[in-house]
């Protein structure tokens, strides 16, 4: 019994070691185009924006790039125009962040340029009330459909594609939604938002890909990757 005590403890070590490794990519991924975007040891390819270095709320935590409580977003210093990206994500209870793509600088705030794949939990914030705020929106303009979120302290697993102007909203293997940017259906839902004050929002064929800092909660992202589309 003692033995095989043993063994139990030290078989579930070992998984959770596996799943706090560093990414590797596979050589279908490499030879499909794939890279990493972070390490899973190293913040380097990502700064602040409109910082030259990545704001201290941010770490690097067991293979995961991580932020505890509040602080400024994060960015890839390359810029992308068609692209794929595949990352995991885990909040805890009541958090709420976001990932924004083709954003720029121009403006004070990246949400003023770059539409947002909302991250959120659901069950415990202000926004999941509603869908068109709720985890996997296109924030504000597109709502998902329900039962697809895990839970707060559970890894869930987004996808995003963008090609020209026709954007993708995946997650855990289902996709939710789709739009055009600058089609008429976009063009009036944008103008009956927030973002309708900001001249530039959707506008930019090609930016930073950004993930959401200035919330309170904790969030994790890991085993992020992307692949451009030519």
């Amino acid at each position: 019994m003692r033995r095989t005590l043993l063994l139990l403890l030290l078989g579930s070590a070992g998984t959770a070691t596996a799943q706090n490794t560093a990414p590797k990519l596979s050589s279908r991924e490499v030879a499909a185009g794939w890279r990493l975007l972070f390490d899973g040891q190293t913040t380097h390819g990502w700064r602040g924006f409109k910082r030259d270095s990545v704001p201290s709320g941010w770490s690097v935590v067991d293979a995961t790039l991580t932020k505890s409580a509040a602080t400024g977003d994060i960015m890839t210093r390359d810029q992308f125009a068609n692209f794929e990206l595949e990352l995991d994500w885990q909040i805890s209870k009541g958090g709420n962040s976001g990932i924004f793509f083709r954003g720029t600088e121009e403006e004070n705030r990246i949400y003023w340029t770059a539409p947002e794949y909302q991250l959120l939990d659901d069950e415990n914030t202000f926004d999941g009330r509603n869908r068109l705020t709720s985890a996997g929106s296109a924030y504000g303009l597109y709502a998902p459909p329900e039962g697809i979120l895990k839970p707060p302290g559970e890894w869930n697993t987004t996808r995003i594609l963008v090609k020209d102007s026709h954007v993708e909203h995946w997650l855990n293997g289902k996709k939710l939604l789709e739009y055009e940017l600058g089609s008429e259906d976009w063009e009036a839902k944008v103008k009956a938002s927030k973002f309708a004050v900001w001249p530039k929002y959707g506008r930019a064929k090609r930016g930073h890909i950004a993930i959401q800092g200035d919330h309170e909660g904790r969030l994790s992202i890991r085993k992020v990757k992307i692949r451009e589309i030519l």
